[in-house]
């Protein structure tokens, strides 16, 4: 009887134990074991099919990327899968990536996780898919690039809660990055493109994949890794291509006011790596006033994150000429227009019409009306390409306009505008690039530039 009641108690003690380390975590499944329900591909036309309680898909030729997109967008997140992969390929997992018709024709875009079993061993790493390449590689992180295992099953958690994303490979730290650049999306597998000398129908694939989407205070995972800052920075990717930074985010070098020779000692602020114009009644250059760039640009591509308030009006000048317009007013040159086009009255006006709408051709041309544009509050993106007498507007990654300087249908545009007074309006081979006061708060970050 002794031994019964020992025996009784060692099992009630084995299922207490049991209960006490049984995971209550609120993880959901976003995928059944079974079927593809709640996902779809987009992109290219590589197969994927489920086998053995695991999502497969395999390589073909004549194919961009392909990707299985959840039907539902995830903003913060704690995302945990199992994957194993072909030795040749290359594959990841997008995150708060998006697919609009205006950018890149549709194209899948935004962070990855990467899958990487090549010697350079990046898995873990964060790549920002058709938009700015190399976030964060683990060239510094050999720990996480000795976590991968070949031709066995892995097992990535993916945390991105805010502008914090962190990413662990088989329980070691791989990747952590700060990055407000996109809040939310859809998340995706990827089968990527192969070339020729690729073989056909090589297999990547993935099982276990849960997500949690409420307390992620509370299940959060610190990383010891220092986390990669991108604001006010330059990706490697900008690095190899040639880009500078036309702000550093934290002094005003490089930059004066319009009619001074050093920078505004008010009007302006800088906080927290943003640089605002504040509010001042409504005035065109009444307070701190306009700034420029010390130096002159001609052929350049520029990049600028911008942020306006409510009822907001600014605008990035370029090919300006700081000699021109002494008297009351802005300086004179070609302006990307930043206005909310829903409570701005100067939306509706101009010589054109919609010309004096979010990134027009401030009073020339006007911006696609189907543009996208992010609400009052949000960052948006202004990018400006200028070779030779070619220039092109783009607004969050889609182009809203292009024209020619210097022909007979710009002359004609400029003889119908407020610049009709100006000789050569618009036509000089080099100037200063310019961000408005216009006595509303605005802020602008990341200013990038690429010069001939």
């Amino acid at each position: 009887m002794k031994n019964c009641f020992v025996l009784l108690a060692s099992v009630l003690l084995f299922i207490s134990c049991a209960e006490s380390q049984k995971d209550d975590t609120p993880w959901k499944k976003l995928f059944d074991e079974e079927s593809l329900d709640g996902w779809s591909t987009k992109g290219g036309e590589a197969p994927y099919r489920v086998e053995n309680s695991a999502i497969i898909g395999a390589t073909v030729y004549n194919t961009p990327n392909t990707f299985l997109i959840t039907d539902e967008d995830y903003e913060d997140f704690i995302l945990e899968l199992d994957f194993k992969v072909h030795p040749s390929m290359n594959s990841g997992i997008q995150f708060r990536s998006n697919s609009f018709d205006g950018y890149m024709d549709g194209r899948v875009h935004g962070y990855q996780a990467e899958i990487d079993p090549s010697e350079r061993a990046w898995s873990g790493g964060i790549y920002d898919e058709a938009r700015r390449g190399w976030l964060v590689d683990l060239d510094e992180n050999p720990e996480a690039q000795g976590a991968f295992k070949q031709n066995e099953w892995n097992s990535y958690r993916i945390e991105a809660i805010g502008d914090t994303i962190k990413t662990w490979i088989n329980g070691v730290p791989a990747a952590h990055l700060i990055d407000d650049k996109t809040a939310k999306g859809f998340i995706a597998l990827q089968v990527h493109s192969i070339g020729e000398d690729a073989e056909e129908g090589t297999e990547v694939m993935w099982k276990n994949i849960r997500i949690l989407t409420e307390d992620l205070d509370k299940y959060s995972t610190e990383s010891p890794l220092e986390p990669v800052q991108t604001k006010n920075k330059l990706t490697a990717a900008e690095e190899n291509n040639g880009w500078e930074l036309l702000w550093d985010g934290e002094t005003t070098e490089g930059w004066r006011g319009a009619r001074l020779d050093e920078f505004p000692e008010e009007g302006w602020k800088i906080e927290d790596g943003v640089l605002t114009v504040l509010a001042s009644g409504g005035g065109e250059s009444e307070a701190g006033g306009d700034i420029v760039t010390k130096e002159l640009y001609g052929d350049f591509e520029l990049k600028v994150d911008f942020k306006i308030t409510e009822g907001a009006n600014s605008g990035i000048k370029y090919f300006v000429d700081t000699d021109l317009n002494k008297g009351p007013g802005s300086s004179i040159g070609l302006e990307y227009q930043i206005l909310d086009d829903e409570r701005h009255p100067d939306a509706k006006l101009g010589n054109h019409e919609g010309s004096r709408t979010m990134a027009s051709l401030y009073d020339l041309i006007r911006a696609d009306p189907d543009k996208p544009v992010n609400p009052v509050g949000e960052w948006n993106t202004a990018r400006i390409v200028s070779k030779g007498n070619k220039v092109e507007h783009w607004l969050n990654g889609e182009k809203v306009l292009e024209y020619e300087r210097k022909n007979e249908e710009y002359r004609e545009l400029v003889a119908e505008s407020k610049y009709v007074d100006w000789p050569n309006f618009g036509e000089a081979e080099e100037g200063h690039i310019l961000l408005q006061d216009h006595g509303n708060e605005v802020s602008f970050k990341n200013i990038k530039i690429k010069s001939e």
